[in-house]
């Protein structure tokens, strides 16, 4: 959008400096030898604007188009992580001839669960 904004001020300026100045003088796009015209200086500025921000509007595309690549590259890791993960569950839990899968222990929950050792403990003292 930035860019866009930036190509219309650059023909902009352009084009006011083309239709209001007399005699021109150009160095490369810019023109150097104005007059004391306000529009020449007004054309100038706009050249000068929209260069500055089609140029910003460049860089600006390319750094975010490298952010958002890493992001989706990201995303595909951890998808792949995943996709592995629910897999190899699949695979032991379709084979009733390999070993139970091991549940993973979580300290925060692991307390809150009977285990089968301590309900034998209470049928005892009971």
């Amino acid at each position: 959008m930035v860019a866009i904004l930036g190509s219309v001020l650059f023909v902009g300026g352009i084009l006011q400096t083309l239709l209001t100045a007399q005699r021109l003088e150009w160095f490369l796009i810019f023109p150097y030898h104005l007059g004391s015209s306000p529009y020449d200086f007004l054309g100038l500025a706009f050249t000068l604007l929209g260069i500055m921000l089609f140029l910003g509007g460049i860089v600006l595309a390319v750094h975010y188009g490298a952010q958002r690549l890493w992001y989706t590259n990201a995303l595909k890791d951890g998808y792949k992580l995943e996709e592995e993960k629910l897999k190899g569950k699949k695979k032991y839990q379709s084979n009733p001839l390999l070993p139970e899968v091991a549940r993973e222990v979580n300290p925060l929950t692991d307390f809150l669960e009977p285990k089968p050792e301590d309900s034998k403990v209470v049928e005892k003292e009971a």
